[in-house]
């Protein structure tokens, strides 16, 4: 895994009707169908774990979750996150779904003059998007949240069939996605994310070492987890329970050291949990400055999201707002360590 930074984020919903012998959905797909999406994207599998309710990859990029009728990609680098919808939709199509949802997020490239097309821009990102879904998705927004930090804004583009009413109606804010972003890692954590040379331990059993050494496995301890470790340096974690995922993503390198946490939350539990949860990914990096970007979520979420980086020192330095089709409520919020202006 090279310096690879604010990553890619593609999720899509299906619909329709599953027959008797496929309650499996897009999880019956193939090993070569994946691999001609993954190819498309320009990455590969280097670990997988299931459960009954879904199916985890780590990627040579990031990680891959795979439900009967939901798809999340996240992918790092110069990888061609987009051209994996027209695949995507095709295989899902053979399998009686049709696209219901489709949402893209992403922060600033550290190397945008890097990015390949169609990440070039997010004008020509939109575009590919928009040229490559059904027309029925017809209730679509693109967004910018923007923020104090010039380094630090949100790219949002969602499209859906459901008229706006509708939507909001059928997701009801029950769960809500939580996407954080952490760049100017704390250079001794970092340090425990690159791989000591000639040691030949493999990918899998170096995951394991560094998931216990920096107790990213406390975040969540009733998770399954699934870790990978680069050589020579960064790291990837899906975390499995019940039918909710994490994952955490690390580039350690000095001058580009980044991390990224995300996690799925429910308004069923206790609200304080995603606190816990938080300070816990955080404390593992102390970084410089984090953005937050809260999905789906109540005022009651975003704001216990903004209180749980108090105690660790981190300021808020700025806060948006955006109602976008079939995901309802996005808050953007950034913090900067009180140490380093």
């Amino acid at each position: 895994m090279a310096v690879s930074g604010f990553e890619k984020r593609l999720e899509l919903h299906f619909l329709g009707d599953f027959e008797k012998d496929n309650m499996l959905g897009l999880r019956v797909l193939d090993f070569d169908s994946r691999e001609q999406v993954l190819f498309a994207v320009q990455c590969s599998v280097v670990s997988a774990v299931g459960n009954p309710f879904f199916d985890a990859y780590v990627l040579s990029e990031s990680s891959l979750f795979v439900y009967p009728t939901k798809i999340i990609i996240k992918t790092c680098g110069t990888t061609q996150l987009l051209k994996s919808i027209p695949p995507l939709i095709h295989y899902a199509n053979n399998l009686g779904l049709n696209l219901q949802t489709c949402r893209y997020t992403r922060g600033n490239f550290i190397f945008p003059k890097a990015q390949p097309f169609p990440h070039t821009s997010f004008k020509e990102e939109v575009i590919y998007i928009e040229q490559n879904i059904p027309i029925n998705l017809c209730y679509r927004k693109a967004s910018v949240m923007p923020s104090k930090l010039p380094a630090h804004s949100w790219h949002v583009f969602t499209a859906t069939f459901l008229p706006p009413l509708e939507s909001h109606s059928h997701h009801e804010d029950i769960t809500f996605i939580v996407e954080v972003c952490m760049t100017g890692l704390n250079h001794h954590l970092a340090r425990q994310f690159f791989v000591k040379s000639g040691d030949g331990k493999t990918g899998d059993i170096g995951g394991k070492e560094m998931t216990e050494l920096t107790r990213i496995d406390t975040i969540n301890p009733g998770a399954f987890i699934c870790d990978f470790a680069f050589d020579p340096c960064g790291y990837s974690m899906n975390g499995i329970d019940g039918d909710r995922y994490s994952t955490i993503h690390v580039t350690p390198e000095d001058g580009f050291s980044y991390a990224s946490f995300e996690c799925v939350g429910s308004v069923y539990y206790d609200p304080d949990d995603i606190v816990v949860t938080l300070k816990k990914a955080v404390q593992v990096f102390m970084p410089a400055t984090i953005s937050v970007s809260t999905t789906g979520c109540s005022r009651e979420v975003w704001t216990k999201v903004a209180h749980a980086f108090e105690p660790l020192g981190l300021k808020p330095r700025s806060f948006a707002m955006d109602e976008l089709p079939a995901t309802g409520t996005i808050v953007f919020q950034t913090f900067t360590a009180a140490r380093r202006k």
